[in-house]
């Protein structure tokens, strides 16, 4: 593959591979599908060397109602996947999402659900699965250092992803802010997710087309760099 020769011959490195297509599906065709594609991501992840997988794991089908029927499916759609991940190499990163995201991107919302479909299908903690954690999804909950700490001790704690939550969000999907810019506790997330023992990279994930999209790149790279030193 071109992208992952120029990748090499760069000297890069490629954090994960972001994202895995959804799970949940009204059919059971449809949700073989689903599994399918997603080990053709896995492999593709390999190829470009990704330290992970990125998975957002899809909400609910369309015209279901069925929250619990469809978490259902995410744990079995995972656990099939599982086995892909070992023999490419390449970990799951579950990623929770903010619960406004549930009806259409992410049935799974906190780190203590992503937790607890690890345990079950990977209760000999492989290191094959984990959690990414992304400050925009998971700044709000009351659980946050808990489940933190716990994803430490299971040496689950695959990716880390900042940016930050505007209080006058204008879009929940593509109005993210740049750190220090919003009301998320940077400093101390970070200070709870190195102590659980994470030491990868730290990734900066800005959905911004109100804002951030529009300006000159190398100024966004800029404030990031400084940002990140400054602020988080």
């Amino acid at each position: 593959m071109q992208i992952a020769r120029q990748i090499k011959a760069l000297d890069l490195t490629v954090t994960g591979y972001c994202r895995s297509t959804y799970l949940p599906a009204t059919t059971s065709a449809e949700f073989a599908a689903n599994v399918e594609a997603n080990r053709a991501a896995l492999r593709d992840a390999a190829t470009l060397g990704a330290r992970c997988f990125v998975m957002v794991v899809g909400g609910l089908p369309e015209g279901s109602r069925d929250l619990t029927g469809a978490r259902n499916q995410v744990t079995e759609g995972i656990a099939m996947l599982l086995e892909t991940a070992r023999d490419c190499g390449v970990p799951l990163a579950l990623e929770p999402l903010h619960p406004v995201y549930v009806a259409d991107r992410a049935v799974l919302n906190t780190i203590a659900q992503a937790l607890e479909i690890c345990e079950r299908v990977d209760n000999d903690r492989s290191g094959m699965i984990g959690v990414a954690v992304d400050v925009y999804h998971c700044w709000w909950d009351p659980a946050l250092t808990a489940s933190i700490e716990a994803a430490g001790r299971a040496g689950r704690l695959l990716a880390y992803h900042v940016c930050d939550w505007l209080r006058e969000t204008r879009d929940v999907l593509l109005d993210r802010g740049m750190m220090g810019d919003g009301v998320i506790a940077l400093p101390a997330v970070r200070q709870t997710i190195e102590r659980a023992g994470y030491d990868g990279l730290i990734e900066v994930e800005i959905f911004s087309a109100h804002d951030w999209w529009r300006r000159d790149p190398e100024e966004v790279l800029a404030i990031c760099a400084e940002r990140l030193q400054s602020v988080c």
